[in-house]
């Protein structure tokens, strides 16, 4: 998701008419004038047809699965893309002799030119079995989410606008251990779980050019309307992430719970609607194009995140920006794809623009996709108080505080995990 500095954003909008440029269209945090809207009907197919079974909606799910590649985040290769593992590093005494770490590289074999993805992989010494893994993507560099000071630093562009930890979009010592309240390792290796992380511009850059130099540049260019964005890489090498590690012995490779925070959580969403094999799916604040319903006008909204974010979305999705009533999908048929897995859909109460009530309906919409399992949803619930987790197999809290992913969003996917995956 965007956020603009206030003043910035206020300048924006002051030299938009002497620019020629149209103003920005007004944000709305008022329920009351969120208007109706219709939503499409995840289990009514193309030709009409009522689905009533699992058998029914596995072909249901294809036909959805490709509404969104054609409409939202573009088309995923299939190409079988050749990869090969380099284990840089094994510290069999990580943080204090609480785990193993591991870096790893993956190399695109047939695309040299390519940088790896650098994995950075903690197991719990104390696992006498392979262990469950969160795995996630990491918005600055590996070396972001740990103060450990041999983790190098990553030799990647960066962005200049998260502090004062790059220059020219080159990461610094500033950097390490910036995000680390994110990234609680020790916590969640003591509840006896592993954690893999990555930067996500080991994929991809997050500017608008930086498809040149990551996957999207040797699998598919930008110039065709449903060709992938951003998010369709980022959500990719999610994927190459975990074919590491079903090879990883230490790993329990049908325990993956992959989670991502904002605009990575829109990709761990779209990974876990097409990869399967990940085991439950974790969204921390995605917003708009993640969990939050389009067809609400609240916060954030596909205009304004096609605009300021074209790159991230296939480009047919930027046409739909003053019609979204026409967008053939919306993102409750997102998180029904993920069923019968376990989900986790997050808010903050003082992160408004990712629409906190619309990211619940969404989870809420699912829930007749998730009946056709035997599974309860959310159930029926209302939008819960500020703190207050509920529901089943999918699961909501909207947490005090603002935008970020705290302990106390650990705590409920820890919980979470310890219930419905291990």
């Amino acid at each position: 998701m965007t956020r603009l500095i206030p003043g910035l954003a206020l300048l924006i909008t002051l030299l938009q008419p002497a620019l020629g440029q149209a103003p920005e269209p007004p944000a709305n945090y008022d329920e009351a004038r969120v208007g109706t809207y219709t939503l499409p009907d995840p289990l009514v197919s193309k030709t009409g047809k009522r689905i009533t079974n699992p058998a029914d909606w596995q072909k249901r799910r294809i036909e959805l699965l490709q509404l969104f590649a054609d409409n939202v985040y573009g088309q995923t290769p299939s190409r079988a893309i050749k990869l090969r593992f380099q284990v840089n590093n094994v510290d069999p005494s990580a943080l204090n002799g609480l785990a193993t770490r591991k870096q790893i590289s993956i190399f695109f074999a047939d695309y040299p030119q390519l940088p790896p993805i650098d994995v950075l992989l903690y197991v719990p010494k104390s696992a006498k079995k392979p262990a469950p893994v969160f795995l996630g993507l990491n918005f600055c560099g590996n070396h972001c989410v740990t103060t450990e000071a041999d983790i190098p630093l990553s030799t990647r562009w960066v962005s200049n606008v998260i502090g004062e930890v790059s220059v020219n979009n080159r990461a610094t010592e500033k950097a390490r251990g910036l995000q680390a309240t994110r990234w609680p390792i020790e916590t969640v290796l003591k509840r006896g779980y592993a954690l893999a992380t990555a930067y996500y511009g080991d994929i991809e850059p997050d500017y608008p050019q930086g498809w040149h130099t990551g996957i999207r540049s040797v699998l598919g260019d930008t110039t065709n309307a449903s060709n992938w964005g951003a998010i369709g890489a980022w959500a990719w090498g999610l994927s190459r992430i975990m074919d590491y590690l079903q090879t990883d012995p230490a790993i329990d490779s049908k325990r993956v719970l992959v989670m991502g925070h904002s605009r990575i959580g829109k990709a761990a969403l779209w990974a876990g609607a097409q990869d399967t094999r990940f085991a439950a799916v974790i969204s921390n604040e995605s917003g708009e194009g993640g969990a939050a319903l389009a067809r609400r006008w609240y916060g954030e909204t596909l205009e304004r995140i096609s605009t300021h974010f074209p790159h991230w979305f296939c480009p047919r999705y930027t046409t739909y920006s003053k019609r979204v009533a026409e967008l053939p999908v919306d993102q409750h048929e997102l998180l029904a794809l993920i069923a019968p897995r376990p989900l986790y859909i997050a808010s903050a109460d003082g992160d408004q623009w990712s629409d906190p009530r619309g990211e619940f309906l969404g989870g809420v919409e699912a829930e007749d996709v998730y009946r056709l399992y035997g599974k309860t949803g959310l159930g029926p619930v209302s939008f819960p108080g500020l703190n207050e987790p509920v529901g089943q197999t999918v699961r909501y809290h909207n947490r005090s505080g603002k935008h970020d992913v705290t302990d106390y969003d650990w705590a409920q996917y820890l919980r979470f995990a310890d219930e419905l995956v291990r």
